[in-house]
């Protein structure tokens, strides 16, 4: 089977991953974007006129990725399927989504539908996990360890090991009531 050809936008999203792994937000330049995804500048502006327009296309990526999480999750059941994208799955990732959630506390790089874009990734699991778990407590242990595993993921924090997770999401399901 072929694999789907990437798009312009997505590499260049990619690269901007790349350079806020590599260099932080501080370092995310256009000219800097443009070379990492091997477009010229006026290619990169034809998708993203401005740095925080790179910041909205991104926090929308995240946004979309998360809705159909979401969906899965109301599909297979949200306890696993909660805590094991908290995980968080690469460092570009994660360095993604720290410089949206860090960018969020300034003033000029997002917009609003950017914030919007990465609180639902907060609030659309929150209002799913509170749907699909009959009791608000247990609910709540759910989405308290699972932004916990997410934010230490994001933050570089030591994750517990492969094996505790697993205990922990045993122990989760049969509170929730998952099979």
């Amino acid at each position: 089977m072929k694999e789907p050809e990437i798009t312009t936008r997505d590499r260049i999203l990619n690269a901007l991953q790349r350079i806020l792994v590599d260099e932080g937000s501080s370092g995310v330049t256009l000219e800097k974007v443009a070379a990492e995804a091997g477009v010229s500048k006026g290619g990169l502006l034809y998708h993203f006129k401005s740095k925080p327009d790179l910041y909205d296309g991104l926090a929308r990526r995240f946004r979309e990725q998360e809705e159909a999480n979401i969906a899965r999750a109301r599909a297979t059941g949200v306890v696993e399927t909660f805590l094991r994208v908290s995980e968080v799955e690469s460092a570009e990732s994660a360095a993604g989504l720290w410089a949206l959630l860090t960018a969020m506390r300034g003033k000029d790089e997002l917009s609003e539908a950017a914030r919007d874009d990465v609180l639902f990734i907060f609030n659309g699991w929150s209002a799913v996990i509170h749907e699909q778990i009959e009791d608000p407590v247990t609910a709540e242990i759910v989405r308290l360890v699972g932004d916990g595993l997410f934010l230490s993921a994001l933050s570089g924090v030591p994750l517990p090991s492969r094996e505790v997770v697993d205990g922990i999401l045993r122990r989760l399901k049969d509170a929730a009531g998952e099979p």
